[in-house]
């Protein structure tokens, strides 16, 4: 049970809640490197993350279920007919030596009196009934026949290890010793099968591994099933390959360990062909992202590819094997080389970064694995440690390879262990080409080059540790202090203006994460959720309606810093956050109003009951008619203050409108002309401070003319747009050099009352008579309803229809 546990919670996290396989979840959790081939994926995980039970009970969970689970069952079966058939295979129990000329001695035998006669002694040939003496050196204990360099080297290696199972096979060896004299004293030996506790301690969970690349391969073809995620699926099943090859030469016993023996130098580099293929195939440019440049032929490039690694296992194995090794590693070498060349070329036709991340990937793969093809060719001809050089770098070059893999779909998640799974592996095969070079190169003993090939790799991995994982992961962390300072300024703007709250949020979001693109979406989003692998974020905050009223919105970020990092898991973490503040700042400043609308609502009432009141009463008395048109229209004033104190909200236009009734009634009495113009692309609601404010300026700017300039003509030129408000009073009378003026109470009330909605005033000479006064109050509708027809309602910019 304790096994599969991990293995069930990572199934379920592919799966989530909305079945025990569902497909559903898989595409939800796991976007892979799909996301590289176009949006289409993107826009269906985003309606999933919109409505997310809705396709739960698509027809398609079921075939997919069914070949998840085949899969599975098809991998453990695997596993236990490769344990079983190294478990019953013969095997020497014994444990040896090499010497510097190739030798191979016993290093130690055992209890049984035979045994413990050979050790110490040098085997140079194995007999057994019906079998001649084979002689054998340390080729025999070279597992792997992909891993050597010299094609003479490779037959003889495969010669002695298919005679040793041969003559093993028969129950009983006859060890050939030296011990001095030309020819020692044979030993004969019962031999036996390993059994399950001889594969080793490194069997199962390399085979663990395996499996695991293996489902990882197989669930995100199942999950969308385009060219990238099948590129993918290749690489894992490749490397799942090697690493239950790795696993079956890790066993314990000399024989019997051998898969596939003859076929396996060819297979194996087919598999590190394949891995470099599917890289180019996935990085390869097609369709738009190859329109121009010397990749636009990205497709025959990956093609090539695909027919080089094909095509290497059949030539190699029924043609001429010259230089096997060396055809293996340059061709490989040059595939990831020109992956990684592919990439570039891709990111700059579409400036994905999930695309940097696996280009990063590749690199790093290409550079382990130009080192490992050094340490291992450097040391081939050094007969005492070819064995243990060639079967650690190549392990630790296979566990590297499918630890990258295990990461690449999970680089926007905060896996820490995978990440210094990955980091750590590959400083091993730096520390372990280091030691086996020193070792091999400078002759050094095998505690000084092990101590100082420590010592370089941890001083390396200290030092290049946060690059290298900025650089893999390309991400990068954002201040504390930039953070604070940009919530702490949007949120005192949105309190004090809460109708542009959308626009900064929108602002806020930009300038965090510095995406390419920003997209308004107007649907109800629970969370904050990554999407595409990291590729884009959607942030769930408020939009008005036409009515003014909270709209459930949100805001699709794609491509974080203009397409150079992922967006993780805690970016969504802090963009949830920070909308929450700025959330808390509207919600602070509505409960505020609510109690600015009732204490409004009790000084309109009390207006026109008593101050209202008392007028009346002074108008019935008044003396002259004279006083009582004055009263009349202080009345009215009082009416529209009282009015408006008691709406708290006025459309713009119903302001308008009253705004050009009153003006006109004081132009007719003083017997002057008001020529009036009003227009706007909005009609946001008015609250009480905006409103107030411009009645006021208005009425001053018409007064000051209707009463002190002498004018027989007064322009006002009101308009609304681009969220500008500008207002234009004009007047053809008298007054000249308004910066001159004396500014009293009316100006400096004017000046006020603009300042406070945000927005600057001007006063000039008007041409050949006059002044004119210019006001301009920029955000004044921002984030405000549009008019009926519009449909962005959140200030962020409309999505180009041809993207």
């Amino acid at each position: 049970m304790g096994f599969f546990a991990p293995l069930r919670r990572l199934v379920r996290r592919f799966v989530g809640p909305a079945g025990p396989w569902s497909p559903d979840s898989i595409s939800a959790a796991v976007s892979g490197f799909g996301v590289i081939s176009g949006f289409g994926a993107l826009d269906e995980e985003l309606a999933q993350a919109i409505q997310p039970g809705e396709r739960s009970g698509a027809p398609t969970i079921g075939w997919r279920r069914a070949v998840l689970v085949a899969v599975a069952l098809t991998g453990c079966l695997f596993v236990f007919l490769l344990a079983r058939q190294l478990a019953l295979a013969p095997t020497l129990a014994l444990d040896w030596r090499v010497g510097t000329q190739g030798e191979l001695f016993i290093h130690g035998g055992g209890d049984e009196p035979a045994r413990a006669a050979a050790a110490g002694r040098q085997l140079v040939a194995v007999s057994a009934p019906g079998y001649p003496p084979l002689p054998v050196d340390a080729l025999v204990v070279h597992r792997s026949a992909r891993w050597q360099v010299d094609d003479g080297r490779r037959d003889r290696q495969l010669a002695q290890q298919v005679g040793l199972d041969e003559r093993l096979a028969t129950g009983s060896v006859t060890l050939h010793l030296r011990d001095g004299a030309p020819e020692g004293t044979p030993v004969t030996l019962t031999v036996a099968a390993r059994g399950f506790t001889g594969l080793g301690l490194m069997f199962w969970p390399l085979v663990a591994l395996a499996l695991l690349l293996m489902l990882l391969g197989a669930v995100l073809p199942l999950a969308r099933a385009d060219r990238r995620n099948l590129g993918f699926f290749v690489m894992c099943q490749a490397q799942a390959v090697n690493l239950a090859f790795v696993a079956a030469q890790s066993v314990d016993g000399l024989g019997g360990a051998g898969l596939l023996p003859l076929a396996e130098a060819p297979l194996r580099a087919t598999m590190d062909l394949l891995t470099a293929a599917a890289a180019l195939h996935v990085l390869a440019p097609v369709g738009a992202e190859a329109a121009a440049g010397p990749a636009r032929r990205g497709w025959i490039w990956a093609l090539a590819g695909w027919a080089v690694a094909l095509g290497f296992a059949p030539v190699f194995h029924f043609g001429d094997r010259a230089h096997l090794w060396w055809w293996a590693q340059g061709l490989s070498a040059a595939l990831l080389a020109l992956a990684c060349w592919a990439a570039m070329h891709t990111y700059r036709a579409l400036p994905d970064p999930y695309v940097l991340v696996v280009r990063r990937f590749v690199a790093a793969a290409l550079v382990v694995w130009l080192l490992v093809t050094g340490t291992i060719a450097a040391t081939a001809d050094l007969a005492g440690t070819a064995a243990g050089t060639a079967a650690v770098a190549s392990a630790m070059w296979t566990l590297f390879a499918g630890s990258l893999l295990l990461l690449s779909p999970f680089v926007s998640r905060s896996r820490r262990l995978l990440r210094e799974l990955a980091l750590l592996a590959g400083i091993s095969t730096v520390a372990t080409s280091l030691d086996l070079l020193f070792a091999a190169l400078f002759a050094l003993g095998p505690f000084a080059s092990l101590t100082l090939a420590v010592f370089l790799a941890l001083g390396a991995y200290a030092g290049v540790r946060q690059w290298l994982l900025n650089q893999m992961m390309a991400s990068q962390v954002l201040t504390t202090e930039r953070t604070f300072e940009q919530i702490y300024r949007l949120a005192r703007d949105v309190q004090a203006n809460p109708a542009r709250y959308p626009a900064r949020a929108a602002q806020l979001l930009r300038e965090l994460f510095d995406p390419l693109e920003v997209m308004p979406l107007q649907r109800e989003i629970k969370e904050a959720r990554v999407l595409g692998n990291g590729t884009a974020l959607v942030v769930p905050i408020l939009g008005i309606d036409e009515g003014g009223d909270a709209l459930p919105a949100a805001a699709v970020l794609r491509f974080a810093r203009r397409g150079r990092r992922l967006f993780s898991h805690d970016d969504a973490r802090l963009a949830e956050r920070v909308i929450d503040q700025l959330k808390r700042a509207v919600a602070y400043d509505r409960a505020v109003e609510r109690g600015r609308a009732e204490e409004r609502q009790r000084i309109a009432q009390d207006l026109h009951d008593d101050i209202g009141a008392r007028l009346l009463t002074l108008m019935y008395q008044a003396q002259t008619p004279e006083m009582e048109d004055y009263i009349r229209h202080t009345l009215k004033d009082l009416k529209t203050l009282s009015r408006g104190l008691a709406a708290g909200e006025t459309r713009l236009t119903h302001a308008a409108a009253e705004w050009k009734a009153d003006l006109a009634q004081r132009a007719g009495a003083a017997h002057v002309e008001l020529d009036w113009h009003f227009e706007a692309d909005r009609d946001p609601r008015l609250g009480v401070v905006p409103w107030s404010a411009l009645t006021r300026v208005l009425r001053e700017l018409v007064s000051n003319a209707l009463a002190h300039s002498g004018a027989g003509r007064v322009e006002v030129r009101l308009r609304l747009a681009n969220a500008r408000l500008t207002l234009r009073v004009a007047d053809n009378g008298r007054g000249r050099a308004p910066q001159d003026w004396a500014h009293g109470l009316g100006l400096g009330g004017v000046r006020k009352r603009v300042k406070q909605l945000g927005g600057t005033v001007a006063w000039r000479e008007n041409g050949p008579a006059g002044i004119v006064c210019e006001v301009e109050v920029p955000g004044f509708a921002e984030g405000g309803p549009a008019l009926p027809g519009s449909k962005n309602t959140m200030g962020l910019p409309e999505p180009d229809p041809a993207a």
